[in-house]
């Protein structure tokens, strides 16, 4: 227990760390993250460039500084956006049943059988680059999972007895899907959300990689590990930083998401022994 403990405390400390730096950018980099200067590109570590320069002579710990802004946002926007159709889905096809939840368990099906990745390529490359094609291929591929989730928690807390009380005193079934059921399923939405938010974060950097996200000059680690395919021999740390960057921002929130999931998901120990 007190591994998990130090594990997830550091993974906050480390979270904590890469949000401050990419909100604090503006302020904390020593350069402009699209300042040019040729007659210093690809320069190595020094003590006014500290990672180099890249390509075109920008600064390129300010741009590593800057290149989680971008990501971040996309990432939580999308996240927010899916989390909120499926838990809307999710709520009515628990409650309701019949036609409608047989209706809408089908489509979902239909969803989760095909390869995520592959569905937000063709969806981003049929809309074209950009945020907003990004943005829709990550939540038609990310919805599901919470509509599943909260479809089967409602059809589990629509059992209760004070679901019955409810409805023998005449309340809706509008007040009875969101300020009686929906707050009773707030843990295990906190716990899939945390979860979403490391897989969003990684789509938005393949697809950003790729050249169907984020475009350059936009300071953002997948398209810096993009430009530094070329020059990753004799200029590794074009490639490093930034890498490591995603891996640790990634990882921080699954070790969270852990230790959420340790806290708060009650299945594991609502049945008295």
């Amino acid at each position: 227990m007190k591994k998990r403990n130090i594990g997830f405390t550091a993974a906050c400390v480390l979270l904590g760390a890469i949000l401050l730096m990419s909100v604090l950018a503006p302020l904390l980099a020593p350069y402009d993250p699209n300042q040019i200067d040729m007659k210093n590109a690809l320069a190595g570590p020094s003590a006014a460039h500290w990672l180099g320069t890249d390509n075109i002579g920008r600064d390129f710990f300010s741009r590593v500084m800057y290149g989680g802004r971008q990501s971040i946002l996309l990432a939580l926007a999308a996240t927010s956006l899916s989390m909120g159709l499926g838990c809307v889905i999710g709520l009515i096809a628990g409650y309701f049943g019949g036609i409608l939840d047989l209706v809408i368990t089908s489509v979902s099906n239909i969803f989760q059988g095909l390869p995520g990745m592959t569905m937000m390529i063709a969806i981003a490359g049929i809309m074209g680059s950009g945020v907003h094609s990004m943005l829709l291929a990550l939540v038609l591929t990310s919805w599901v999972g919470f509509s599943r989730l909260v479809r089967g928690e409602v059809m589990k807390v629509k059992q209760e007895a004070f679901i019955d009380g409810l409805r023998s005193i005449g309340a809706g079934n509008g007040r009875i899907l969101f300020l009686h059921i929906a707050p009773n399923l707030l843990s295990s939405i906190l716990i899939i959300f945390a979860t979403r938010i490391a897989g969003s974060i990684l789509s938005v950097a393949a697809l950003s990689f790729l050249g169907l996200g984020l475009q350059p000059p936009t300071p953002d680690w997948s398209i810096m590990i993009n430009e530094a395919r070329a020059y990753y021999r004799t200029n590794p740390l074009l490639a490093i930083a930034p890498g490591i960057c995603i891996v640790c921002l990634s990882f921080s929130i699954n070790v969270i998401a852990d230790g959420l999931r340790d806290r708060f998901d009650v299945r594991r120990d609502s049945i008295p022994d």
